[in-house]
Order: structure tokens, then C-alpha cells, then sequence
């Protein structure tokens, strides 16, 4: 046992994630209301981290989640297979009209002193339709899972899905597979059907079978319903708020063995602070601080949980697994899109304290 987990050895699978695919319209610096063209970026918080340790990490990936046979959904097809990302597709028929949908994302990246702007278009959509029984857990798990992954934003999606997450969740520890959750707390979309108080109450359904949870210290508020500490942090990139919350992390949720998150300090929109911290079986860890010239921001804390993920599965040492996700979720700030472009030599290059030099 390391970190307090154990960690299966060998699967067929490394990794696999529950949740909704999304595919996100950006068209660049320009204001939605201005633009005329736009790339398109598939995404999902939850794909994210299985597209990232396919393609950087080189590890065996999958996700659970809806398909639409549709054009947009052919295209999110597409995209997840040039990931590597191992499919295990729901199927829903689009009527031609208004759906089944594959969610749409829209956010252009600002610049300077102008912030990015994100909004959704997530109506009638196929992720928030999934229900318990819809993937045929024991047979998926029967193949061999080491590590089962998912996140706030598709529990917050319908009353099912929270509900599916924590049956796939209890497949995956009957299984012996380590579970982790992303709080990703969004408050706009629990509010359509549930509010706060229905968040706290089915998020604590998840977590009592998680093993590593990612979150910064409104995520923890929010999401577990855990009060701050009573000094505020000086600044984004002080730690003092986030571990000064972990003893009533645990205290509500003994499972818990790593709780992690990164630091930003946003001074503008293209020059971020950013660092990690986690706190990893009652030892504390933190990251570097580096000044990041951002291309795209979205992406990052993905980047970073999915180095983290790949760091502990492969037996790294804690204070290098930060690294390794801090270096990891850095590099995903200064490519286009929601899912790395990054290699694994870059990302131990800067976890070892590399440079911008140009490589010949």
C-alpha cells in the first residue's frame, strides 16, 4: 500500500471515466457576439482526464457516457477515438428536431484585461438522460479497471446521474478499483433542479466511496458543505486556506486518502500564477509557483488531476506526483482546446524545473 491506496498492479483498462461528452465552440479572442467562425473542441471534464493519460501518459483509457447517432455526435466519436480513448456509449436516437442533444459549450478566451466567457446550451440532453443500470458494470470491471473516475458537473446534470455515479463508484470498490471524484461545483447547473441543498446531499453519496477527491476550497464549501477556515488566504496562491479545510475534509469523509487542487492567481487573462497542492495519506504537499502566459485556460485543472493520476499509478514518489500534475496542467494552458498536446518528455522536463529554451 502506498499513499494509503492500493493501487491495482495491472487491468486491462488503467483507467475509466464516467460522464458527458460536450464538443465547445471557441472562437478565439473575439466576443461570441462578434464572431464568424469558430474551432470546435470536444470536452468533458471527466473525458478530459481519460483523453490526457491516453495520449500524454500512453495509458489504456475508457469512458462511460451518452452517444448521439447523429452528425455531432460522429464528430464527438471521432475525436474520441484520435485520443485513444476506449468508448462505452449509451446510444440515443436524435428525432431529427430537438433532440437527444450532445451538449454544446460556447466560451471565447478574452484577452487582457477582458475576461473569458463561458455559457452552455445543455438542453435535452443525452449525458443528463443516463440512469443506474444503463452500463453493464460487472462485465466492465470483470476486464480488469485499476482506476475509476468522475466528476460534480455530470452529477449535476438530472437526478440520475448522480445516482449512476454512485452505482458505478460501489462496482469499482467491489472491484478493487481506487475511485476519485471531481467536485468541479457548479452552481448554475444545480440550480435548475436541485439547488445547494440537493448538491450536498448527493454529492455525500458519492464520496463515501472515493478515494481521491480534487477540489479547491470553494469546491470543498460547496460541494461537501465544509466551512472555510476563519482567516481568509492572503492570496489565490497561499495553501494555508485549502489545508486549513482538510481535517474537516477527512473528519466527514474517514475514506478520503488524497485531497487535491490547483493554485491560480489570475492577473490577467493571459498571465496566470499557478501552483498545486495536495494533501496525500495526512502529509502535505506543494507544488512550484509559475507564471503562465495563457493561450487557453480550459483544461488546466483536468491537466493537472490527470498527471496526478498517472504520477500515483506508477508509483511515484507524493512531492513528485504534484509536479508532475502541476507540470502537466501548465502545459495544457498554452495549447488551443480542452485535452493536451503535450508529451511526457515535456512534462518531466518542467516538473524538473525545464525552460522555454528552444529545443533543437
Amino acid at each position: 500500500m502506498k499513499y494509503g491506496l492500493t493501487i491495482p498492479s495491472d487491468g486491462s483498462l488503467d483507467f475509466l471515466s464516467l460522464g458527458a461528452l460536450i464538443h465547445r465552440f471557441d472562437p478565439g479572442i473575439i466576443p461570441f457576439r462578434k464572431a464568424t467562425e469558430c474551432q470546435i473542441h470536444v470536452s468533458g471534464g471527466e473525458f478530459n482526464c481519460a483523453a490526457n493519460l491516453s495520449d500524454c501518459f500512453r495509458m489504456n483509457t475508457g469512458i462511460a457516457t451518452a452517444m448521439v447517432d447523429y452528425p455531432i455526435g460522429d464528430l464527438i466519436a471521432e475525436r474520441v477515438r484520435a485520443m485513444g480513448v476506449k468508448p462505452f456509449y449509451k446510444h440515443f436516437k436524435h428525432n431529427g428536431v430537438n433532440g437527444p442533444n450532445m451538449a454544446a459549450v460556447y466560451s471565447d478566451r478574452g484577452l487582457g484585461v477582458r475576461a473569458p466567457v463561458v455559457f452552455y446550451n445543455r438542453a435535452n440532453e443525452a449525458g443528463g438522460m443516463l440512469k443506474p443500470g444503463d452500463f453493464d458494470w460487472k462485465a466492465i470491471f470483470g476486464a480488469g479497471v485499476r482506476w475509476f473516475h468522475s466528476g460534480g458537473i455530470f452529477a449535476a446534470l438530472s437526478e440520475t446521474t448522480g445516482q449512476l455515479i454512485a452505482e458505478g463508484m460501489q462496482a469499482a470498490k467491489a472491484a478493487g478499483a481506487v475511485t476519485s471524484f471531481d467536485l468541479n461545483y457548479r452552481a448554475k447547473l444545480w440550480n435548475i433542479w436541485g439547488g445547494h441543498e440537493r448538491a450536498l446531499s448527493v454529492i455525500s453519496g458519492i464520496v463515501k466511496h472515493v478515494d481521491v477527491l480534487v477540489g479547491n476550497e470553494e469546491d470543498l464549501q460547496m460541494g461537501l458543505g465544509v466551512p472555510g477556515p476563519e482567516v481568509a488566504s492572503k492570496s489565490k496562491l497561499d495553501p494555508s486556506a485549502f489545508f486549513g479545510m482538510i481535517d474537516k475534509v477527512i473528519a466527514k469523509h474517514p475514506n478520503v486518502k488524497i485531497v487535491a487542487t490547483t493554485l491560480r492567481e489570475v492577473h490577467a487573462t493571459n498571465r496566470h500564477g499557478w501552483s498545486a497542492v495536495a494533501w496525500i495519506d495526512g502529509k502535505s504537499y506543494v507544488a512550484p509557483t509559475a507564471e503562465l502566459d495563457v493561450y487557453d485556460r480550459v483544461g488546466g485543472g483536468d491537466g493537472f488531476a490527470s498527471g496526478l493520476f498517472y504520477s500515483l499509478m506508477t508509483g511515484e514518489e507524493p512531492e513528485q506526483a504534484v509536479k508532475i500534475g502541476w507540470a502537466h496542467g501548465a502545459l495544457i494552458t498554452t495549447f488551443p482546446g480542452d485535452t493536451t498536446m503535450a508529451t511526457l518528455d515535456q512534462v518531466k522536463a518542467l516538473a524538473k524545473g525545464g525552460s522555454a529554451r528552444i529545443q533543437r
